[in-house]
């Protein structure tokens, strides 16, 4: 005969919000959403087809997703090997490092890109040398975009790739390096098939914070139509001078993110 209270526990029942809850939470909703709503009401959809094939427009929109498809890929050069450093291996100062890579996600992006111009300006401390030995200029240019683009999204990439392999189970790399595998080549052959989805998501977030970014990048690079004019900086001189531009452009973006919430929903919002 089972005893009271060791049987399998009771499934818990969802019963109604209390009203000192409900309200607030409607609120915060209507606060996060009416925004959006409004800017598709206000959307000059029958204009918006001239409007985002306007030479200025395009030349945006094209620097936009050349200048962060090419940050994703320096983040994925230098990000999933330093995400698999923090994961895998043990060093003094790692909690520092772990900081110093999260840092871009709290810092104000005016501010890395000043911390930019610090480093890799024409005076830099980087920067001085790029000028004088090899002649690269990196401000105001469309590598500068690059840059700073990269600078606020690879934390976003570290992060996940390094969460993903934290998960990951590490006796495959043990069994492959065992079998006479190098460390590299285990890294290469075993780790990185095993996290790609990992990777995938992280490219995919850094992709979109890049596509978004503006403080860092009007700092940094400048607002030069063509060459270093993205997105973000469109909007923000396109309402000034043409707001149903700015709104075309803005709709852009947030289409832009709803397909980045839609592709990684199964990952983090699958679960209801």
């Amino acid at each position: 005969m089972r005893r009271p209270g060791t049987g399998r526990p009771r499934r818990r029942t969802r019963g109604g919000a209390p009203l000192p809850l409900l309200l607030p939470a409607l609120i915060g909703l209507a606060f996060l959403v009416l925004p959006l709503v409004a800017l598709l009401v206000r959307a000059p959809w029958r204009s918006m087809p001239g409007l985002l094939t306007s030479s200025a427009v395009w030349q945006a929109l094209r620097l936009s997703l050349v200048c962060a498809t090419a940050a994703t890929a320096v983040s994925l050069v230098i990000g999933v090997p330093l995400a698999w450093l923090l994961a895998r291996t043990e060093f003094p100062g790692r909690r520092l490092v772990r900081a110093l890579v999260t840092l871009p996600l709290v810092l104000p992006p005016v501010v890395g890109g000043v911390a930019l111009l610090m480093a890799l300006g024409r005076n830099g401390v980087a920067g001085r040398w790029l000028d004088a030995w090899f002649g690269i200029t990196l401000p105001f240019t469309t590598t500068g975009v690059v840059l700073a683009e990269a600078f606020v999204a690879l934390p976003f990439l570290v992060i996940t790739v390094e969460g993903t392999l934290r998960a990951a189970d590490p006796r495959y790399e043990e069994a492959a390096t065992t079998l006479g595998a190098s460390r590299f080549t285990a890294f290469r052959r075993v780790t990185l098939p095993l996290v790609a989805p990992g990777i995938a998501a992280g490219a995919v977030l850094a992709w979109a914070r890049a596509l978004g970014e503006f403080g860092a990048t009007i700092t940094f690079a400048g607002n030069f139509p063509g060459r270093t004019q993205t997105m973000p900086l469109a909007v923000y001189l396109a309402l000034q001078n043409d707001p149903e531009a700015a709104i075309a452009l803005s709709l852009v973006l947030l289409a832009v993110s709803v397909a980045v919430l839609a592709g990684l929903r199964d990952r983090w919002m699958g679960a209801s």
